[in-house]
């Protein structure tokens, strides 16, 4: 296509956020259901997020953590004994009142009609998160610093009732992982929290080339009920934060609000020290978002649904039946490879459509690798190579035998060129800001980037600035929290409010 035609309008640069959603119907990810607020993930979106939830779960049970499933239901009693968590909840939550449904006629159309009856004793909230009823179960597994750490995983669907639904990135009803774990001390709480902060900030960058600054959540900011959240912040090509994956410490909140207690080594009960953290589909739209053009959908090699397709060129009946042949066989020598320790994907597309149509499908739907075979490749024993990193006119012309033989390396360097687009977009999009001036007249622009500032704030000045703007402190970097070169870390600075001496930094931003 030119320059002045793309396969996804509106562009980017005309229209963002409905770009977005021309790219997940292109790419024929998701749609919205009949039932408000909700999506259906197709296939081809369901198989990236099948991709990530198997990468993950394979890091996750690697640092000793098990999977395990609690109930979708939650009693109402169960979230009121941890008022503060609930409370910042409430608006979001689903409640059941009611066990049965009866069929009445409707008196006007006659029509039948399903009434609730049968009121439910105690309602139940649809879980928005899991807290307290993995912590009932907790209190019942726990009797002796001799059963800790428990180090459980949920791999579920949550609902909070989302009133401005986008696909992937806010809906009423999602999917997540939610990590549960309980510990004898703080100070094993604390490395468990970090250690999954660090996880996540790793599985952004290796698996879904997405350079994250890791931090913690200002006290406004944290989750509810914990004593410290920790966050890795993606920015997306609007320049808008997503807050990408998040890991709690909850002290001894929850465990004294349900008693998960425990006899100490020195024979005294105590309560454990637990902390939660997950990921949801939000990372979809976060993929999206981050790598995808003009032209569709683009998606790193390790969380492809299919990472190579292969286009058979049939331009005679006569030829057909050898190029076929020679497509399916390159197929099962590839699929006889691995990449990162996983079979290759490898998609012979032979459907009888034109091979125009077919390629813009692939563009669209973001393969990292398209191949075209035609009856002279068979000749040659060279093969026609497309990379979705690189402008969709580019092709190549390696000898089969070579392509077979460099495939890992090309899968990498797809990697490594999206990884390194998308950090050098977002390192040339975080500025240094030290004047309070400067800072306020930043967010008139038209999408803006992050500021990064000192800052000793209250949590009440914060507010204050955060609904000015509307914007939010993302995090407080971390140590080593991969930050741009030209931004100062740990550096003594005035507050860019208060003008107080201070080594903490903030970076501010719009989010999804």
């Amino acid at each position: 296509m030119s320059a002045e035609k793309t396969a996804i309008t509106p562009t980017r640069a005309q229209d963002f956020p409905e770009w977005y959603q021309q790219v997940i119907k292109a790419a024929d990810l998701a749609e919205n259901s009949e039932t408000r607020g909700c999506m259906v993930i197709k296939p081809w979106g369901y198989g990236i997020w099948e991709l990530i939830q198997q990468q993950l779960d394979r890091r996750f049970k690697a640092t000793g953590h098990q999977n395990a499933y609690f109930p979708l239901l939650i009693p109402i009693s169960y979230l009121e004994k941890e008022a503060e968590h609930a409370e910042g909840f409430a608006t979001e939550c689903a409640v059941v009142t009611h066990h049965r449904l009866e069929v009445v006629k409707d008196p006007v159309t006659g029509k039948p009609k399903m009434i609730p009856t049968g009121e439910l004793a105690e309602p139940f909230v649809i879980r928005p998160t899991s807290e307290t009823i993995i912590g009932a179960a907790f209190a019942r597994w726990i009797e002796s610093y001799r059963d800790l750490p428990l180090l459980i995983n949920q791999w579920a669907n949550v609902m909070r009732w989302e009133m401005r639904p986008r696909l992937f990135l806010r809906t009423a009803e999602f999917l997540w992982q939610e990590g549960h774990t309980a510990h004898e001390t703080k100070e094993e709480a604390v490395v468990e929290t970090r250690m999954i902060h660090k996880l996540y900030e790793e599985f952004l960058r290796d698996h879904l080339a997405i350079p994250v600054v890791a931090g913690e959540k200002t006290e406004n900011e944290r989750f509810p009920g914990a004593d410290m959240t920790l966050t890795v912040e993606a920015m997306v090509q609007d320049r808008k934060a997503i807050q990408a994956g998040t890991s709690h410490y909850l002290g001894q909140n929850f465990s004294k609000a349900q008693d998960i207690s425990f006899t100490g080594r020195d024979g005294s009960v105590q309560h454990a020290h637990t902390t939660s953290w997950g990921v949801s589909t939000r990372l979809v739209g976060t993929l999206i978002m981050a790598h995808s053009d003009d032209d569709g959908l683009v998606l790193p090699p390790r969380v492809a649904t299919q990472q190579i397709v292969i286009l058979p060129v049939t331009p005679k009946e006569d030829s057909k039946h050898a190029v076929l042949d020679a497509c399916h066989a390159l197929a099962a020598t590839l699929r006889n490879q691995t990449y990162f320790n996983e079979p290759l994907r490898v998609h012979v597309d032979a459907r009888d459509i034109g091979g125009g149509v077919k390629k813009w499908e692939w563009i669209k739907k973001g393969v990292p690798i398209r191949i075209e075979i035609g009856p002279r490749d068979i000749e040659t024993r060279k093969i026609c190579v497309q990379r979705r990193d690189q402008p969709v006119s580019e092709k190549s012309f390696p000898h089969k035998e070579e392509f077979i033989r460099e495939i890992n390396e090309v899968l990498t360097e797809i990697h490594q060129s999206l990884l390194a687009k998308a950090r050098t977009f977002r390192d040339a999009n975080i500025e240094l800001c030290q004047n309070l001036e400067a800072f306020h007249e930043h967010w008139s622009q038209d999408n803006p980037g992050w500021l990064y500032t000192p800052w000793a704030g209250t949590a009440e000045q914060e507010d204050e600035i955060s609904k000015q703007h509307k914007i939010t402190i993302r995090c407080l970097p971390v140590p080593g929290a991969n930050l741009p070169d030209h931004l100062p870390a740990g550096q003594s600075a005035n507050c860019i409010l208060t003008g107080q001496p201070t080594s903490t930094y903030a970076i501010w931003g719009r989010s999804y």
